[in-house]
């Protein structure tokens, strides 16, 4: 029989919602206007080939630049898919630097398989 933890599952769910978001919530927070950027951590051709409407491109080595990400909204964090570590290892490095983070799951292919606008 497998045995769960019920705290540590409490634990766990609870700061997954608190440092992610999918990508219907993250179109809704668009459409409300609400305080936050969107940081695409994919390599500049990636995202010039198409990107999550009013996302600013931040590649992995411009990150230490910090461009386009503030500590006073939300930067919300996204790289390729579910299976790209690059926007958890993006949002943890921020996140040392006191920017706000949450990482959006599934990334863009999520983003895109959702049929959500996609800008060029």
């Amino acid at each position: 029989m497998v045995h769960v933890d019920t705290r540590k599952a409490t634990e766990f769910f609870a700061a997954k919602l608190n440092f992610t978001t999918g990508p219907i919530e993250l179109d809704d927070m668009i459409r409300k206007e609400e305080n936050i950027n969107i940081i695409d951590v994919r390599r500049p051709e990636d995202y010039a080939n198409g990107h999550i409407p009013g996302a600013i491109n931040l590649s992995k080595d411009e990150w230490t630049t910090f461009f386009g990400l503030s500590k006073g909204r939300v930067n919300i964090i996204y790289c390729y898919s579910e299976a790209c570590h690059l926007a958890a290892s993006a949002a943890k490095y921020f996140a040392e630097h006191d920017f706000p983070v949450m990482e959006l799951e599934g990334g863009f292919e999520e983003w895109h398989r959702a049929g959500l606008p996609v800008e060029e």
